[in-house]
């Protein structure tokens, strides 16, 4: 179950949404190199209804679809042109119960991981966000000699999780044995946990369970530097 977000809280501020203002918006274009592939660059194929937040400002209407290829949120005006909300840390958008938000990152090696991620749980100490990136393999020539027909290109999306605190993320592994030596500090607290509650580091539901088992194994310490990236593996990032 996902916790009540900011976005939430800022939104009930606003009593009405008007239409989104051309300050928030920059042109773009479309790309078509991969139309012909199966799979898409988008998340979803069509426009949503969604909603923008501008902290400085206001709350907007707009109808939404993410493009994962050029991390952009695409809107096409009433004429057709292709736009993209301005990427900014004080804008985020919800587009079918996703939340987006544009954020400057940095890895545990002092690495920039700018970019759109969507924030799927939110305590005080850490915050659980997932990203989206392509896997695309272009058109090749089919080795059966009887058919001669091209493979064709396909696009796949793939999702990755992050544990952020304080500005730093670290990407979350969705294997057992590469969780466990990430938090090697509680390994055999969350080993013991893994078998005890059957988890399934691939489902969300359970990530953001173990995530919260180990910050309640951290805030046992007696000591009041418990960052829950300290002991973590660096070198995954």
């Amino acid at each position: 179950m996902k916790r009540t977000l900011p976005f939430i809280l800022l939104a009930a501020f606003y009593a009405s949404f008007a239409q989104i203002p051309s300050s928030l918006l920059v042109p773009t274009s479309k790309i078509s190199s991969y139309d012909d592939y199966e799979g898409s660059i988008y998340m979803k194929f069509r426009y949503k209804e969604s909603s923008v937040i501008d902290e400085k400002s206001s709350a907007f209407d707009a109808k939404l679809k993410y493009n994962i290829y050029t991390d952009a949120l695409e809107f096409v005006s009433k004429s057709g042109d292709l736009f993209e909300l301005v990427k900014n840390p004080t804008i985020h958008a919800r587009i079918d119960g996703d939340y987006f938000y544009y954020c400057d990152f940095k890895s545990q090696r002092g690495i920039d991981r700018r970019g759109y991620y969507v924030l799927v749980e939110l305590t005080d100490r850490y915050r659980i966000y997932k990203r989206f990136t392509l896997e695309i393999k272009d058109p090749k020539e089919q080795a059966a000699v009887s058919s001669g027909v091209a493979e064709p290109g396909s696009i796949r999306m793939n999702t990755s999780y992050f544990i952020e605190e304080a500005g730093v993320i670290m990407e979350l592994p969705l294997n057992k044995k590469e969780m466990l030596a990430a938090f090697s500090d509680k390994e055999n607290e969350l080993k013991e946990y893994l078998k005890k509650e059957k988890i399934r580091l691939k489902k969300e539901e359970d990530l953001i369970r173990f995530v919260a088992r180990y910050n309640a194994l951290k805030s046992d310490e007696v000591s009041q530097n418990r960052s829950l990236l300290s002991n973590a593996n660096s070198d995954r990032n």
